[in-house]
Formats: C-alpha cells, structure tokens, sequence
C-alpha cells in the first residue's frame, strides 16, 4: 500500500525518543512492498541535528511550521491508501487529525498512532472538547506502542473502533554487539534525556545509588543533566548520537532503563532502550513494570529492580562473566521474538483485514 505517514521526526533523534521506533518499523514496513512517505516539520533544531541521510526505503519530506506549508504537505494524503498521523508531532498536532481524514481519500485507511498513551489519555479524558476526542469515532484504526489491555480499553470507551499495540523492538541492522570502547567504561550506564516526568525516578534508580558507591564509576547520557546536581564517580556525556548506542551499552558491566512515571503505572510499555540494550547483547537492569515478562525473562534475560537499593544489590553481586551470560540471552530472545521484521508483519496483515472491513462496509453503505 502506499501510506502517508505525519510524525515528530525519521531523520533526527534530537529529543524525539520515537525515532528509533518509526525507523524499525518503517523500515520493515518497506521490505514488505510498501510505499512510504514520512512527512516531518523542521522544529526543534531537529534538523540540525540530523544522526541519518534520507533513507533509500522511505521518501522523506520536511515541511516549515507554517499553516501554508502544513497544508501543502496534508494535501499529499489524498493519494495515499493509508494516512498516518503520530502523536507528538509538535506542530499543528491538535488539527492535524481532522484535517488528515478530509484530505484522504474515501476508501483510504485512516490511523491515529500514539506513541505516548499515557499521556495522551490523560490529556483526552480531562478535555472532552478536545479535537482528537472529536475524530476518534471516523478513524479505521488505532495503535499505539504500548500499555496493553487498559489502553485499548480506554481508547475503546472514548469511541475509537479498533486499538492495536504495536510494541517497540529490535532492528538489527542498526542495534547490534560491537567491541566495547574505553570512554564508556562504567560499572553502570544510563542513557536518557531529563525529563519532569522521570527525574525523581532517575534520583531513586540511578543518581542515589551511584552516590552510595563511590567505588565504582557511572555512566550518564542524554541531554538536560548539565546542571543537576551529582556524585563525583558519574561522568555525564551530554547527547549521545545513535551510532555510538551499540558501543554505550555493550561497554559497562550493565545499563540501567528507567521508564517514565506514567509509562511504569501503565505498564506493557518497553521502551526502545530496552530492545536497543538487548539487541547489542548488553546486561539490562530495568525498574519494574507490568508485563516486562511478555518480553524478557526477569533473572535470566534481564536484570528488574523495584527501587535505587534493589540497583546497588545487583550491582555489587553482579559479576562480569554472569552480565555477559544476561545480555546474550537477552540479544537469543528479541532476535527470536521481537524484531521490527516481527512487527511489521503482524502489521501488515493487520492492515490488510482492516482494508477488507473498510472496504466492506462501504459497499453495505452504498447499497
């Protein structure tokens, strides 16, 4: 099919965590015969900060933030037989589901994919005015990258026909185990930006313990951290490119993934950093959330801790033989289960019977 795709940014992982997620799967997505193009807006300083080219598998088409400019790129959904349109896009992203579904074509597919749920939600339930509230109800499908059965449910009782999750993975062409590098040696690694809605849990699981085990050195990457407060023994490395992830993450005995407040109340919600880390056949310590075992097996693929003090026990009886054991298993099992290849297939097929029933329920509608 050919499919119209309106989200944050492909080309730049500059403060948009969900480019590793629309690289996997559209990247899988074009293997399968698909024709996509992703249209983005040049905000942010995104651009310049690109970590990649244009791709050869998907047309890339950056748009100014301007209504004239949204429009024109919007006008292109007509002749797409799937219209897309992500959460977060940063511009225009109250509008732009409504004025996607008059552009698009009447037997075209119209999707709204959330990559955020729980904050999405929160932000539908306490507006009931709100405009995506409003086109819920004509969309064809929603997915979302993560939460599980409560979030299809919420998206069902605000009047969505059909929720999907579509959950992160592994591309290995991109995340994969290379040697490790001197500058990322670290007993443990953290990879993320600072957010409102993660710094306490970056001070519990992270910043504490590395303060209660000056013996070791931390690892801190991500933009934001520049003037928080921090133990010595934690070098911070500001933003870290995606071509440098494989060797942060294969380098320190383990790297730790924090979630964010909500996205760890949700639950079934892993982030890219978890496939990543598994993908480079890294030691994962991840805090605990609902349904991390549909993924990885808790004690042999990865490491879970409830709080900081449950990190400085697995640290400090964490050896560097039984790391590398957790972190090949780790990279056994996404390869074997969780692959972008395995999403986009599911996907696929998924979008395939979704075109069917549109297709059928405009005939009925006819007659």
């Amino acid at each position: 099919m050919k499919i119209a795709f309106y989200g944050s940014s492909l080309l730049s992982a500059y403060w948009n965590g969900a480019a590793t997620y629309y690289r996997g799967i559209i990247r899988a997505l074009a293997a399968l015969g698909h024709e996509i193009t992703f249209y983005e807006p040049d905000i942010y300083d995104r651009q310049k900060h690109r970590d990649m080219d244009a791709p050869g598998w998907c047309r890339v088409v950056v748009y100014q933030p301007t209504q004239s400019d949204l429009l024109r790129v919007c006008g292109e959904a007509a002749d797409a037989d799937v219209v897309i349109k992500a959460s977060g896009v940063g511009f225009a992203d109250d509008g732009l589901p409504g004025l996607l579904q008059r552009q698009a074509r009447r037997d075209a597919l119209t999707i709204f994919w959330d990559v955020d749920a729980p904050a999405t939600l929160a932000e539908l339930f306490a507006a009931p005015e709100h405009p995506l509230r409003a086109a819920l109800s004509g969309l064809s499908l929603v997915l979302t990258y993560g939460g599980g059965a409560p979030v299809i449910s919420a998206y069902r009782a605000l009047g969505a026909d059909c929720c999907v999750p579509v959950y992160n993975a592994l591309d290995p062409s991109t995340h994969h185990p290379v040697l490790p590098r001197a500058e990322f040696a670290a007993g443990l690694g953290f990879l993320g930006n600072r957010l409102p809605d993660r710094e306490a849990r970056v001070e519990s699981f992270f910043l504490e313990p590395a303060a209660r085990m000056m013996d070791q050195r931390f690892l801190l990457g991500g933009s934001g951290w520049e003037d928080k407060p921090m133990a010595a023994n934690i070098r911070r490395l500001g933003h870290v490119s995606t071509r440098d992830h494989n060797a942060f993450n294969v380098t320190p005995k383990a790297v730790l993934n924090i979630s964010r407040a909500d996205m760890a109340r949700t639950g079934f919600s892993p982030a890219t950093r978890v496939f990543e880390a598994a993908g480079a056949a890294a030691c994962l310590i991840t805090d605990h959330w609902e349904g991390i075992e549909q993924f990885l097996t808790p004690g042999e693929e990865v490491l879970v801790a409830r709080d900081g003090r449950d990190v400085e026990e697995i640290l400090t009886g964490l050896g560097r033989q039984e790391a590398r054991a957790i972190g090949v298993k780790a990279l056994q099992r996404v390869l074997k289960d969780h692959t972008y290849d395995n999403r986009a297939l599911a996907l696929h097929e998924l979008l395939g019977r979704r075109k069917a029933i549109s297709a059928e329920q405009k005939r009925e509608g006819v007659a």
